[in-house]
């Protein structure tokens, strides 16, 4: 699975894997390749979205006005 993908790609995919898997209308082994690709497609998803937590910041300021960023929780 390409890293390149964005989020929304993603989980629009997954969205049509997972129709495709509930619909019960393809074979077994269509249903284990895509079941893959959505596996896939999931830690990509978990990944992408570890990655922006780290990048979020809170800016706060204090009593005296002082500015600062903090991890965002």
């Amino acid at each position: 699975m390409k890293s390149d993908v964005k989020f929304e790609t993603a989980l629009k995919r997954l969205e049509t894997i997972v129709d495709k898997l509930e619909s019960g209308d393809i074979s077994l082994d269509e249903g284990i390749k895509i079941f893959e690709e959505g596996n896939d497609l999931v830690k990509l998803c978990i990944n992408k979205l570890n990655q922006a937590e780290k990048k979020i910041n809170k800016i706060t300021s204090d009593s005296n006005g002082v500015i600062s960023i903090e991890d965002f929780e």
